[in-house]
């Protein structure tokens, strides 16, 4: 391995390039097909402007197109401290704490809250939240109605009742439409099954029932995983993640059925194209340990370049954040300097960025 390739994997400056805010999707495209289409074709080193309902063009009989399943759980309550004042509690995960099932949170603001102290939800008076201990820039929080804790299972249902998706911090629009009834469907895949992440599976959110019926028409394979997606995601990249070569930790689920169908699909040399880059990480986790089925992991991969690619042969993404482990990941699949390049033409044509924003198929 070359000093240069090496200084490429860990460089961070490596990975920016100027976006003007403008480009930043507030909105979904009125409807999920409307969004444009950046192709990369890596063995013709061409750039092609589409348009997302043309992707069936460039797949063949035979492809196997893996979808992430996570779904979205509405995870931003809105709460009262005892004094009056506001609260907004972010639903991460559910946690063991001295035997009882807990919830680590986000509050904000967090900051002056203590240990012991309670909130009241507001949109059901009846529930409280009871602040059990700190780490650092998240609280673990219990859930009781009238006294009695609510396991894990209730406290999704309970979001599901009166919880907001919570949308990424790049969505910044009137504080009186932060959160669009619209959101609840437009920031779900239209497979979502699993409930349990903090963000969507952006790549997913430009395919439409009609069009995934017309592409296992045409002889597209489907499979189906999970990676719950964490809240780190939105996270500045971190000196620690850049030296140790770990991100932080998302549970993937793949059954024994989806993995023995992978695996023909690599061995009759059909392409294995991954629906967002979240299915990136889980099939090349589900690679790196040996391609186990079934396969459930709390995966810590990082992928960056160099990196050698086991199982996933093209990719249809979002655009991603500067200086981001999501465009390290993409630029590891076809080259730091052609995604930069291809991201220089998309801001000079316009298109829209993240996650409401605009699809890029490499091939």
């Amino acid at each position: 391995m070359s000093a240069e390739r090496v200084k490429l994997s860990n460089s961070l400056d490596d990975y920016d390039y100027p976006l003007p805010p403008g480009l930043i999707a507030q909105h979904p495209p009125e409807r999920r097909s409307d969004s444009r289409l950046l192709v990369l074709d890596r063995s013709r080193r061409r750039l092609e402007h589409r348009t997302f309902s043309e992707l069936a063009e460039y797949l063949r009989d035979g492809d196997v197109l893996v979808l992430n399943e996570t779904r979205v759980l509405p995870a931003r309550l809105r709460a009262r401290k005892e004094s009056g004042g506001k609260v907004e509690v972010l639903l991460l995960e559910p946690v063991e704490l001295e035997g009882r099932e807990a919830w680590q949170v986000l509050l904000r603001p967090g900051k002056a809250f203590a240990e012991g102290r309670s909130l009241l939800l507001e949109k059901d008076p009846g529930l409280s939240i009871l602040c059990q201990r700190r780490q650092e820039q998240t609280f673990i929080v219990s859930f009781f109605r009238e006294g009695t804790p609510l396991d894990a299972a209730e406290v999704r249902k309970m979001a599901e009742r009166i919880g907001e998706i919570p949308l990424p911090p790049y969505i910044n629009r009137e504080s009186d439409e932060r959160e669009s009834p619209r959101d609840a469907e437009r920031y779900q895949t239209v497979y979502a099954r699993v409930q349990g992440s903090a963000a969507a599976p952006t790549a997913g959110l430009h395919l439409e029932p009609g069009a995934l019926e017309g592409l296992e028409a045409a002889g597209i394979e489907f499979l189906r995983l999970t990676l719950h997606i964490g809240i780190d995601t939105f996270k500045p990249l971190s000196r620690k993640a850049i030296e140790s070569g770990e991100l932080h930790g998302e549970l993937v689920e793949i059954a024994a059925e989806t993995a023995r169908r992978l695996l023909a699909a690599r061995e009759e040399g059909r392409r294995i194209i991954a629906v967002g880059t979240t299915t990136v990480r889980a099939l090349e986790s589900f690679a790196a340990s040996g391609f186990p089925g079934p396969f459930r992991q709390r995966t810590r991969l990082f992928i960056r370049p160099p990196w050698e690619f086991q199982i996933t042969d093209g990719l249809i993404t979002n655009f991603h954040l500067p200086r981001s482990s999501l465009l390290m990941l993409v630029s590891s699949l076809a080259g730091r300097e052609r995604i930069l390049a291809a991201y220089k033409e998309a801001i000079s044509r316009q298109y829209r960025f993240f996650s409401y924003g605009d699809a890029m198929l490499i091939l």
